[in-house]
């Protein structure tokens, strides 16, 4: 999962779960301050031409492309960050009142501007992009009335975060420990902003659930310490490269710990006294977000918005009971081959409790997501012919979220090189994390999952900045649960209780569709959706926990793995049936990610085309 808002990278990710307060095991976070969307459309037209291609209506089209996607990075500094832009690393999002409603009606100046270009005078490619970015502007204005800043924290993410924006930085030479300076600086700025938001929801009651809130209290505290060089803001001063010279680096050190005593660890303090007087207290005990400010809209807004369909709360909670009767089938298929004797349930607790599925140590947890990885890359060409360029590594999740966040998530590369993607692992309590889900969870967030998408889709030949990094969710997060299944092609799945994770990690996104409806447009309680899971999946309780949290904590956005898989693999399966032995895997798996990040229904007539276009090929057995 990439985890967080950025203008249009992946949910996914490692600022979604340090800076935003949306979470996934995928996203992306422009922070809190800007409600620009993550990528995720429906009804994107696909139509001919009624007239020639017009250079010159490309040209101004790209133009404006480039300057929207410039004043992106300008208003969300750590959106820059993350692409790898250094520009504007010396500072926060501004999270002012007055800011964001110039933002806001920047959008709207933006999508006036958009509408008064000629869609029929732009070739095919730019009218993909044009319906692409205009629904995103659409759903970004649309969105505005649901007043998401004034909810700036949440559980997973936020400014109490803000250490974790570190975690990106190059910190290369002494300029990048200067921005670092500066933005420490300027944090108790951000802070207060971000204070005065909360205010504001407190007052239009738009305040998270307190069973999340309860949770943040612990995330502050940790950012006030007495021993400024035991601040997580302080780790960069640690060691030095190469880059910054021995006669400065004494003097940053002394400068860092001089600001994190003076301005940091004072803006903490006061964040949290306002919390815990004020903004906890505030916090409704009603999960369900059909309970609060524009609920109903809110909610259905959301499963469009996710899921990039117009499924509704009872189409998709329907999906999900039967995706979960199918799932459980096959499990027990799996227990009777082990020759397990006892219920599903009991073997469920097999699952999560015998010692031979534990790794004892955190070391020896990371050893074996890095070994796993390392298996997977060369069974990649059974099942695609291109392969990206852009590398990744496995880093474990920083100690100050992980015992609140999920299992693992990825974090792009950026799109100039300078920094691989990475593939988050949680090692916090290694006696919770059973080793039978490392596949899956491996080839969901690394390869042929998230980076392989993400490091393919930069690579598209003359796209806007905006398609070449775009995370629509339905997309993005299919993409990467079909993946898992691309595991048995792969000849990865040489072992029952590997098998039975793919069908765990499977059972997990089939449930989401009904505690998620559940909660949030059926009454169903928190205790209720957290036995629901319980009982349909072996994933420790823990895990469970953490994940339920996360729905609550962000309405409809897990709805859109399963959705988005099924419609992937029924355009497989038509695939298979209408080509016959003219179907070829890895040509199907890439010409799905041949167009970068897309709708479903833009993918969908994608692959039509493709399908027509491979009938008049030459058989898959002649051309192996």
């Amino acid at each position: 999962m990439p985890s967080f808002v950025l203008r249009s990278t992946p949910s996914s990710t490692l600022l979604a779960a340090l800076l935003a307060g949306l979470s996934g095991a995928c996203i992306a976070a422009s922070g809190p301050a800007r409600s620009t969307p993550t990528p995720v459309v429906t009804g994107i037209a696909a139509g001919t031409t009624a007239e020639p291609a017009s250079p010159e209506a490309s040209t101004r089209l790209h133009a404006f492309f480039a300057e929207e996607w410039e004043r992106g990075l300008r208003e969300s500094p750590e959106d820059a960050s993350s692409q790898g832009d250094r520009r504007y690393n010396d500072r926060w999002t501004d999270r002012s009142l007055p800011a964001i409603a110039a933002r806001q009606a920047a959008d709207r100046t933006a999508l006036q501007t958009l509408r008064g270009f000629n869609r029929a005078a732009l070739s095919p490619d730019d009218r993909l992009h044009y319906d692409a970015y205009l629904w995103l502007l659409s759903r970004t204005v649309e969105r505005q009335r649901f007043q998401e800043h004034l909810r700036p924290i949440s559980h997973q993410g936020g400014i109490q975060n803000a250490d974790g924006l570190a975690e990106i930085l190059p910190f290369t030479d002494a300029r990048d420990y200067r921005d670092w300076l500066a933005r420490m600086r300027a944090l108790p700025t951000a802070i207060d902003q971000t204070i005065a938001l909360m205010r504001e929801g407190v007052r239009e009651s738009r305040v998270p659930p307190r069973v999340l809130m309860q949770r943040v209290p612990a995330q502050i505290a940790a950012q006030i310490v007495e021993a400024p060089e035991d601040s997580p803001f302080y780790r960069a001063f640690t060691a030095f490269p190469a880059g910054v010279p021995e006669a400065e680096r004494a003097a940053l050190q002394a400068e860092a710990r001089r600001v994190i005593a003076d301005q940091v660890v004072p803006a903490y303090r006061r964040l949290l006294t306002y919390f815990e007087a004020d903004y906890l207290p505030s916090a409704p005990a009603d999960i369900a977000a059909t309970a609060g400010r524009d609920g109903k809209a809110y909610y259905d807004f959301l499963a469009r918005y996710y899921t990039t369909t117009d499924l509704g709360a009872d189409a998709i909670h329907a999906v999900g009971l039967r995706e979960v009767a199918r799932i459980r089938g096959e499990m027990e298929k799996i227990k009777a081959e082990v020759g397990f004797d006892g219920s599903l349930a009991e073997f469920f607790a097999f699952l999560r409790t015998d010692p031979r599925f534990f790794e004892k140590t955190p070391e020896a947890l990371l050893q074996r997501y890095r070994a796993v990885s390392k298996r997977i890359d060369p069974e990649l060409v059974k099942v695609f012919r291109t392969i990206p360029r852009q590398p990744y590594g496995v880093r474990p999740i920083p100690d100050n979220i992980a015992p609140d966040t999920t299992t693992a998530y990825y974090q792009p590369g950026a799109p100039d090189g300078s920094r691989a993607g990475f593939y988050y692992v949680n090692l916090y309590k290694p006696e919770s994390r059973p080793t039978w889900e490392i596949i899956p969870l491996s080839l969901h967030e690394a390869v042929p999952g998230h980076h392989f998408q993400f490091a393919r889709a930069l690579e598209l030949p003359d796209a806007p900045m905006f398609r070449r990094t775009a995370y629509f969710v339905a997309y993005s997060e299919g993409w990467a649960l079909y993946t898992e299944q691309l595991g048995y092609e792969m000849g990865l799945y040489d072992d029952p209780y590997d098998r039975m994770g793919q069908l765990a990690y499977e059972m997990w996104r089939a449930v989401r569709l009904v505690v998620d409806t559940g909660m949030h447009a059926k009454g169903w309680s928190r205790e209720r959706a957290i036995a629901y899971f319980k009982d349909n999946a072996p994933k420790a309780e823990l895990d469970i926990v953490n994940e339920i949290d996360r729905y609550i904590g962000t309405p409809g956005q897990a709805l859109a793995y399963k959705i988005g898989q099924l419609r992937i693999s029924a355009l497989r399966a038509r695939a298979e049936r209408e080509l016959g032995d003219r179907f070829e895997l890895r040509d199907f798996n890439d010409a799905v990610l041949a167009t970068g990040s897309v709708p479903l229904e833009a993918l969908e007539t994608h692959i039509d085309g493709w399908i027509e276009a491979q009938t008049g090929a030459a058989p898959a057995a002649a051309r192996r």
